[in-house]
């Protein structure tokens, strides 16, 4: 059995709220009795893209378990990849990596796009992307992750802000069938639908949770829940090869 962790949308900002509640999160995976085989947390690790954002992000999101990042809409590459990934000069590429891990891969793109809040996969990383999946043997399942959706997840204000140019991925993943399924963030809600005929497994926000059109707001401006507690994704691929998601409230600071 493989089980991989999910969490996304941490928002590092200075602040006690948000570190508070990443840290929750993390000391509940640590303290599991069962080694996971992958933390992946996708994208927004920090709010304003500030290097003492990542530098606290850094100190926070520590594992025991092997752990994936990705960056998101509120994230800036070079930032991103000194202080989480260590690189001394850092560029401004896209931040894409892969995790082989026992009986699965996990291929972690870089949806974000400098300086707009809307996702796109820019062509380096669609070349990189298929020759990660080419090379994985057709029985070893791959999941990918950004951080934005490819799809409309009925959430206005985050669709209007989704990864475009989802045709292409259509498109890569309809050549290889061992992908198995899509994990990203963004939402800042537990949100399940499907995309090229593959699941499409949004994690919750750590930091908040988005009010969705049918839920009531006290004002114009009131676009999440800040008093809902912090969630993490499950994700399990069994000795079957079925892919199966959990969704687990932490409780702790508020």
């Amino acid at each position: 059995m493989i089980v991989i962790a999910h969490l996304s949308d941490v928002h590092i900002d200075g602040g006690e709220r948000a570190a508070e509640r990443t840290r929750a999160v993390m000391e509940y995976l640590d303290g599991l009795p069962y080694d996971l085989d992958a933390v992946l947390v996708s994208g927004d690790i920090a709010d304003e893209a500030q290097d003492t954002e990542y530098e606290e992000a850094a100190k926070l999101l520590r594992s025991r378990h092997p752990l994936v990042m990705c960056p998101g809409n509120h994230d800036e590459r070079t930032g991103f990849r000194r202080a989480l990934l260590g690189e001394e000069s850092p560029s401004a590429a896209p931040v894409d990596h892969v995790l082989r891990g026992e009986g699965f891969v996990l291929a972690v793109c870089d949806s974000s796009v400098p300086g707009e809040h809307h996702g796109y996969l820019e062509e380096s990383t669609m070349a990189w992307l298929e020759e990660v999946v080419a090379g994985t043997p057709r029985e070893t399942p791959v999941l990918v992750a950004f951080h934005h959706p490819p799809v409309e997840l009925h959430a206005p204000y985050v669709d209007g802000i989704r990864q475009f140019g989802e045709e292409r991925l259509a498109a890569l993943v309809e050549r290889h069938p061992h992908v198995k399924a899509f994990l990203c963030g963004h939402a800042h809600t537990a949100a399940a639908t499907t995309f090229a005929g593959r699941p499409v497994l949004v994690a919750p926000g750590v930091v908040s949770t988005i009010r969705l059109p049918w839920e009531g707001r006290r004002g114009a401006d009131e676009w999440v829940h800040l008093d809902e507690p912090p969630a993490v994704a499950f994700h399990v691929i069994g000795d079957d090869g079925r892919l199966t998601t959990h969704y687990r409230v932490v409780m702790g600071p508020r």
